[in-house]
């Protein structure tokens, strides 16, 4: 198969943007690589489409976007006098282009699900590391811009940052195909506000607040769509679909899978198994939605009432009832629950923990501890957000905010 192929059609038409124009033949035929078309066939926000039914964009849709938004972005900061230079420009594209290449099926869902060890990050670097030896190192600077190795570090920030070309796209791209329009944000006021002061990415001071209705869309979309009650109790249920699927496999038991899946079934690879074991990398390349969804329609029919009741419930959407609260669980409160749940279905203490759980989540709007918005004033003071901002909101919004979850099937009622 020829990789290298002409680039003749240089334009996506997307939802979003209008018309994407790919920079060069490299970002192009980095597009057309088998590795990076899988990431048409894994949704974006996994099984949020059972709450919101337009959420079936994919992660390919997201990852064009974010390389366009870093491309306005790095022309912007040209225009104020960066130096930056066409190598890098491309470096910048590549990283943020592959930065979701190593998402397993249903995103950050099964994340640890199929594989224990290494991050989607870790698997991304592992990819990009292939793809360079293939394309006979041209994607070097790319790997330093992503591992954040490069001399110039506000490249990296575009990347991954608080403020990064993968947050602008993925919140102004959610909130488009979920309809929530409180995450709406002005990716473009954003862009043409960022400045660059001692290799550090900055926002000018009259763009500030752009950057506090970033910071509360944000918020806003992690507790209405990505932390959304019934989505985790649809992707916990997914979880524990997995983890039961993996100890039938382990058990001996007969258990349909593609052959893909099934390899992911029956090991638990490590980070050195992927970097070392070209066999397991083609595997999780061959690796998407659709293998998991397969399996889920079969086990629905597998003897095994574990697997079998948390397969229907996905697939035809019967999910848990999850009751969500600021305070831990009474535990005598989960007993009473489980001993309902052993005596209804008729199982084991060990399968009753498939169907009763308990679990916390927590979300920062923004975190300073691990990179700062940094707002730019005309007299060269720069300040973090969460000082220069005068919204009371936004120095709240930099605390983690927790809740405890319950689930439990909703027909023990």
């Amino acid at each position: 198969m020829n990789l290298f192929v002409a680039n003749k059609r240089k334009i996506f038409n997307d939802p979003v943007y209008g018309f994407i124009t790919i920079p060069d033949e490299l970002i192009f035929n980095l597009i057309e690589h088998p590795y990076f078309q899988r990431l048409r066939r894994i949704r974006q926000l996994g099984l949020t489409h059972l709450v919101y039914p337009g959420a079936l964009h994919t992660r390919f849709h997201h990852s064009i976007g974010a390389m366009h938004l870093i491309g306005l972005a790095i022309a912007v900061l040209k225009d104020k006098g960066q130096k930056i230079t066409e190598e890098e420009t491309c470096g910048a594209a590549i990283a943020i282009l592959l930065h979701d290449i190593g998402h397993g099926p249903y995103s950050h869902t099964l994340e640890h699900s199929l594989v224990k060890g290494p991050s989607h990050e870790d698997i991304s670097e592992i990819y990009m590391n292939y793809l360079n030896k293939e394309f006979n190192g041209k994607l070097e600077i790319g790997l330093q811009i992503f591992k954040n190795e490069y001399p110039k570090k506000f490249l990296h920030q575009l990347v991954s940052s608080q403020l990064d070309a993968d947050r602008l796209d993925y919140l102004k791209r959610d909130s488009f195909f979920t309809g929530v329009s409180e995450g709406i944000i002005n990716a473009d006021r954003i862009i043409k506000m960022l400045q660059v002061v001692n290799d550090k990415l900055v926002v000018e001071a009259k763009g500030i607040y752009s950057i506090e209705k970033f910071l509360i869309a944000r918020r806003l979309m992690y507790w209405q769509v990505y932390l959304h009650k019934t989505v985790l109790a649809a992707e916990y249920a997914l979880m524990r679909v997995l983890k039961r699927a993996k100890l039938l496999a382990s058990n001996g038991k007969k258990i349909f899978a593609t052959t893909a899946l099934s390899s992911f079934l029956h090991e638990n690879y490590s980070i050195q198994d992927f970097k070392n074991n070209p066999q397991v990398l083609s595997n999780y390349s061959q690796l998407d939605d659709f293998d998991i969804l397969s399996a889920l329609k079969e086990w629905i029919h597998h003897p095994d009432k574990v697997l079998s009741y948390l397969s229907n419930s996905i697939v035809n959407r019967r999910l848990f009832k999850i009751e969500m609260q600021d305070t831990d669980f009474n535990p005598q409160y989960i007993e009473t629950i489980k001993s309902k749940v052993k005596k209804k279905f008729d199982i084991t203490d060990g399968e009753c923990d498939y169907f009763v759980f308990k679990d916390i989540t927590s979300n920062y709007a923004y975190n300073p501890k691990v990179g700062q918005i940094n707002i730019l004033y005309k007299n060269g003071t720069i300040k973090d957000i969460s000082e220069a901002s005068d919204q009371l909101n936004i120095s709240v919004l930099s605390r983690a905010v927790t809740k405890y979850f319950l689930c439990y099937p909703k027909d023990l009622a």
